[in-house]
């Protein structure tokens, strides 16, 4: 199974428009940081898109990434969604819709700013094309399928709402989370590879903060896990000294590749 991180860096990006700050003109490849996304890629070729931030077709393209089979969105927020017209590639490619899958509020989300995406009365003129997708929802704690690869969603509060978070075989993609309930908890153990949101080194009323996500990392006891949802109040370099063992931040076009076990 491979991870690829897309994305890593808060709503805001990394550098910040208009910021003058000495991590925002670093020359630390790892410091510049585009909004959340990830790809995984099962054993068998299953390959599923975490999110649609705005930067995706430049992640894409950096990553060369051909096609997916499906997208996995976490929420409905900005930073993880306004990308979705970059899917058109893959669909026109296809020849065939892309199941979107996502809790309720985030399809209903979609298909109120992006009719035209999942509504099959609205075709494109011919001689054009456009992004087209399936809404498929899922059920926090109820395992689906995509191809032959199971995922497992499940919801972690993220301040007055809850967004989804995924397991799939033996990584763990977390992001936007305030806390880890005992039943995000269970559906992470055992996991090689967690992906965890950590903002800022203060409490945060809407994200872990880096100290929260350690102590959660901690307790799921993952071989690695990856910082992700990363803000320009810190070097790379310097999170990444100051961190236990086996905890490490993550960064744009991170790869993981893990070995069958057994």
């Amino acid at each position: 199974m491979k991870l690829t991180l897309l994305g890593t860096g808060t709503s805001f990006g990394v550098p910040q428009v208009a910021c003058p700050c000495a991590i925002c003109h670093s020359n630390d490849p790892r410091d510049k940081r585009t909004r959340c996304s990830a790809i995984i890629e099962a054993d068998d070729g299953t390959r599923l898109l975490i999110d649609t931030p705005p930067e995706l077709r430049l992640q894409l393209v950096a990553a060369d990434i051909s096609h997916v089979d499906a997208v996995l969105y976490t929420h409905e927020h900005a930073d993880h969604l306004h990308g979705i017209d970059d899917l058109r590639a893959f669909t026109m490619c296809r020849g065939a819709a892309l199941p979107l899958y996502g809790g309720a509020a985030t399809l209903a989300t979609i298909r109120t700013r992006f009719p035209y995406i999942v509504d099959d009365s609205m075709r494109p003129l011919p001689g054009t094309t456009k992004p087209e997708g399936v809404l498929m929802p899922v059920v926090d704690g109820v395992p689906f399928r995509v191809r032959n690869t199971e995922i497992l969603p499940f919801a972690v509060p993220h301040g007055r709402t809850h967004v989804l978070a995924f397991r799939v075989g033996p990584i763990g993609y977390v992001t936007d989370a305030k806390s880890l309930p005992d039943s995000a908890i269970e559906a992470l153990v055992g996991v090689r590879v967690l992906v965890l949101n950590a903002l800022l080194r203060t409490p945060h009323p809407t994200h872990l903060s880096i100290a929260e996500a350690v102590a959660v990392s901690q307790v799921i006891g993952a071989e690695r896990t990856l910082l992700t949802h990363l803000t320009h109040h810190y070097f790379h370099a310097d999170l990444a000294a100051e961190l236990p063992v086996g905890i490490s931040p993550g960064y744009d076009g991170l790869v993981v590749e893990l070995a069958q076990q057994g």
